[in-house]
């Protein structure tokens, strides 16, 4: 399959972030899978989008390290000549009271969930061919305002301001940005350390009774990334079944 236009995913070797390389690939994307830790997993995946006709590398790069957003533009540039997508999709959750938050927890959070993907839009923002897609990731969360979140609401709460700004400032290169603020979805940094009475309550709260599933979100993204989706930008959408 000869692909067109080129996208970075990162947090790409498992649940959302690869349910959406695998659909980017499908659509003939070229891909490069961003992974921190989970290498076999990532390569495995690669070798699955090869074997149907797709094209995609895998890059290990903790986004968190200042050098990750060029590292990971100068990877996809070499394999394959441009880049056209970048989606912010990497991100860990830390669930605590804001009196019960250390500083590391914190300042983690902050690291992945806010400085890195500012440091992946900046490089975009000199980097992405025109009319290219940033599609960053919010959360629900920052609507529902529950106990414990804050952190994490707060890190999603300044990626949607970027979300909105940053369009203005790439509007005369037709690149659009737009966030993805999924609610509860099956997948591993979700489910871990939940209760299945826990997580049956939180299926009760939305109105369709049930969790997301990362077919669900990557359906969203894989829209985003397309042409269709030219006139959208500088929005937030809610992929959540109704729960706010």
């Amino acid at each position: 399959m000869q692909h067109t236009k080129v996208a970075i995913v990162t947090g790409a070797s498992r649940g959302i972030g690869a349910e959406i390389a695998r659909s980017l690939a499908a659509d003939g994307i070229a891909v490069l899978l961003n992974y921190a830790h989970s290498a076999e997993q990532a390569e495995a995946l690669v070798a699955e989008i090869t074997d149907a006709g797709g094209n995609a590398v895998a890059v290990q790069a903790d986004i968190a390290e200042t050098a990750a957003a060029k590292t990971l533009f100068d990877a996809a540039e070499a394999a394959f000549g441009r880049v056209d997508i970048l989606v912010n999709n990497a991100g860990i959750m830390t669930l605590s009271s804001l009196a019960d938050t250390d500083d590391n927890s914190f300042e983690r959070q902050m690291a992945i969930n806010l400085a890195a993907p500012f440091r992946l839009m900046r490089e975009a923002a000199t980097r992405l061919n025109d009319g290219g897609r940033i599609i960053n990731f919010s959360s629900s969360v920052v609507g529902l305002y529950q106990p414990q979140y804050g952190v994490y609401a707060a890190t999603k709460a300044a990626i949607e301001a970027l979300t909105h700004i940053l369009p203005k400032e790439l509007g005369a290169r037709a690149i659009t940005v737009n966030a993805i603020a999924p609610g509860p979805v099956a997948t591993e940094l979700f489910l871990t350390g939940k209760s299945e009475a826990l997580i049956e309550r939180i299926k009760g709260m939305n109105p369709l009774g049930r969790l997301g599933e990362p077919e669900d979100i990557m359906q969203v993204v894989r829209f985003l990334a397309s042409d269709e989706s030219r006139w959208i930008n500088g929005q937030v959408i809610r992929v959540n079944g109704g729960v706010v």
